[in-house]
């Protein structure tokens, strides 16, 4: 099956809400891509450990209040959830075979941004130092060992999902 948004609009999607997402742009990325999803549907997924719970963040202005915000990854997730139920998994299956890694590299990466984030911060306030030279190449290093290790992981998952797909098929 052929995925319902694509990888370019995801990263695209992730790109212009790096900070993350609120339930009604969620929805307004699918429905404007003709793919029917609820804010009944988000609720259930997250009730279901199938997506992380938001996070509430204030807004500014006075009697604003807040508004529920999800990490902006939660859009592929979604994506990934749908793709398995066409292709007749039951959301038992998902939870308990599938997305068992999901969340971990979610928090992973966003834990990996979050030091990198420091670092370069750092790294900042001591430019003119000799050693921000040589610690800056060993972070850039680091970083691009971080996102391979989170692609690997994710193709482990993804190879994993695969096989026991056709796994089921067969038993079926």
């Amino acid at each position: 099956m052929a995925p319902m948004i694509s990888d370019a609009l995801l990263l695209q999607i992730e790109h212009t809400f790096p900070k993350g997402i609120s339930s009604s742009e969620i929805l307004d990325v699918f429905a404007s891509h003709g793919v029917q999803l609820s804010e009944a549907t988000l609720r259930k997924y997250v009730q279901l450990g199938l997506l992380p719970r938001s996070t509430r963040v204030g807004q500014k202005g006075k009697h604003l209040g807040s508004k529920g915000i999800y990490p902006v990854g939660v859009v592929r997730q979604i994506v990934r959830v749908k793709q398995m139920m066409a292709d007749s998994y039951t959301i038992e299956q998902i939870q308990r075979e599938f997305l068992f890694m999901r969340g971990e590299l979610e928090q992973l990466s966003v834990t990996l941004e979050s030091v990198f984030g420091k670092l370069d911060g750092v790294m900042r306030e001591r430019r003119e130092e000799s050693t921000v030279r040589v610690v800056a190449r060993e972070v850039g290093e680091a970083k691009s060992i971080s996102k391979d290790l989170i692609q690997r992981l994710s193709a482990i998952e993804n190879r994993l999902t695969s096989r026991t797909n056709v796994q089921s098929v067969a038993i079926s």
